[in-house]
């Protein structure tokens, strides 16, 4: 979301004038750790190459969040802090300031509204299209009984989409206006909600071949778009923001948009400027609460990331490490030898309740890591200050990004093999807009942060898998290469 490094929201600078991704990332860990775990605070301030060694660190968050609810919201809440207290916006001429001085800075543009009324008829039942059919009804059902019994989604999220299905009036989300940050996103719910008649703010950047892709949808809702330029202009010449370098502007814009608030954020970039873009939502996120008192925050989380999982979740991963076939057995154990122990490794401890899920994917580097994490913080924290949050757990998805990584491409092609299944993204949108809804009409709030993340989670069989995902995906690439390359 924007290309000049010294615009908007930054990295700070260190002593050298460079503005170094891994010493935040590092310090940012250190800090969220500090006042539960000061040990794992110390390792973190002390990981020689950040690059390579994020891993374990990340990891440490959850498992020292587990120690209590007050631990996990200690955590998230510092390493909030930090990030805030750390990151920076550039300044003219050549000076940064601090983040929590777009709190209160004036809009560097006006947007303007333009609203699109929608033009067709509204979607009245839910309906998921998944390998060439579009399931409704009993086809639906039996699917989401499938996706359960091979432990590619969890009961709880079954019982979300029924709970949607059995309630079709619930799909139009009335007297709600949905902000959609990253509305270009291929796995946002910005398609779904606006065939479903929802009120649709659309944010992206000011590309036009963004807002035409998007003015371009099979739409009932009513689109409202944030614009400025010459009204002689066509609309997607003028429509849009960049979240990095405009954060007044668009909060002061979406603070004006009536009925209850929706703030979804399903913003991604490159490297380092994705850090970039969630820092600056989640200052625009802290402003717009400020602004006004009704704003519910809806979020999507990896499957890639360490997650605390149920004990029914670890029992159903223990089964099938039990059950694999001779042939499994017999390959893994001179595998195990050779790569000392990394290779197909069970996935949890037998008994374990909570299990500590580990499915990082290194090759998505500790900026993606970081950026989600901060959304995981943000979620917990305005849960427990009494917010309606929606964070859902989104499957291995076949997106663009995913597949001009070769790697991951190779993985996720290969990753049925070990009880994993990648979802096609026109799946994986309606099915977590649906459970966007379901959150929004049955507010989600557990005795523990990690339940809430665990609540209704798709992750593809990451977590249910009878191997420890890091040991299986290496394998699962080489199996799917070939058909990652066609």
């Amino acid at each position: 979301m924007g290309t000049d490094e010294q615009r908007g929201v930054v990295f700070p600078a260190t002593p050298d004038g460079r503005r170094s991704t891994g010493a935040l990332g590092r310090a940012v860990v250190a800090d969220a750790l500090r006042g539960t775990d000061p040990t794992g605070a110390l390792a973190a301030e002390q990981e020689t190459s950040w690059r390579s060694g994020y891993l374990v660190h990340f990891r440490r968050l959850v498992e020292a969040g587990l120690a209590s609810r007050p631990a996990a919201l200690d955590i998230a809440a510092a390493g909030l802090a930090s990030l805030h207290d750390r990151m920076r916006v550039a300044a003219p001429p050549g000076t940064d300031a601090g983040l929590e001085t777009l709190r209160t800075a004036p809009a560097g543009r006006p947007l303007q509204t333009v609203e699109v009324p929608g033009r067709e008829p509204p979607e009245k039942e839910l309906a998921v299209p998944y390998r060439g059919d579009l399931l409704r009804g009993d086809a639906l059902a039996r699917r989401l009984d499938a996706w359960v019994a091979a432990g590619v989604a969890e009961p709880s999220a079954a019982e979300a989409v029924r709970a949607v299905q059995a309630n079709p009036d619930w799909l139009r989300l009335p007297d709600r206006t949905v902000a959609v940050l990253g509305a270009g996103a291929e796995i946002g719910p910005l398609p779904s909600l606006l065939r479903w008649g929802a009120r649709v703010a659309a944010v992206d950047l000011p590309r036009p071949a963004i807002w035409e892709r998007v003015l371009g949808l099979r739409d009932a809702g009513a689109l409202v778009l944030p614009v400025g330029g010459p009204e002689t202009d066509p609309l997607p010449r003028r429509t849009g923001a960049d979240l990095v370098t405009e954060v007044p502007a668009v909060t002061d814009w979406l603070a004006a948009l009536p009925g209850e608030l929706v703030l979804g954020n399903y913003v991604y970039a490159d490297g380092a400027t994705n850090v970039r873009v969630s820092v600056a939502v989640d200052a625009l996120t802290v402003r717009l609460q400020a602004a006004r008192d009704d704003v519910a925050l809806a979020f999507l989380a990896t499957p890639t990331d360490v997650f605390a999982v149920p004990g029914e979740a670890v029992e159903h991963s223990v089964r099938a490490y039990a059950e694999r076939s001779v042939a499994a057995k017999l390959l893994g154990r001179p595998l195990r030898t050779l790569s000392a122990g990394r290779l197909l490794r069970r996935g949890y401890v037998p008994g374990a309740d909570p299990g500590i899920n580990d499915s990082l994917v290194p090759q998505q580097g500790p900026n993606y890591t970081l950026a989600k994490r901060l959304q995981r913080w943000r979620a917990a924290v305005a849960r427990d200050a009494g917010a309606t949050v929606s964070l859902n757990v989104a499957p291995p998805t076949r997106t663009r990004s995913v597949l001009k990584n070769r790697a991951l491409a190779a993985a996720y092609a290969g990753a049925h093999r070990f009880g994993v299944e990648a979802f096609e993204p026109a799946t994986t949108n309606v099915l977590m807009a649906a459970l966007l809804v379901h959150d929004l009409h049955n507010p989600v709030a557990h005795g523990h942060p990690w339940q809430d993340e665990a609540y209704a989670a798709v992750h593809g069989g990451l977590w249910r898998s009878g191997y420890a995902p890091r040991s299986a995906l290496g394998l699962a690439a080489l199996l799917g290469y070939g058909a990652a390359r066609t």
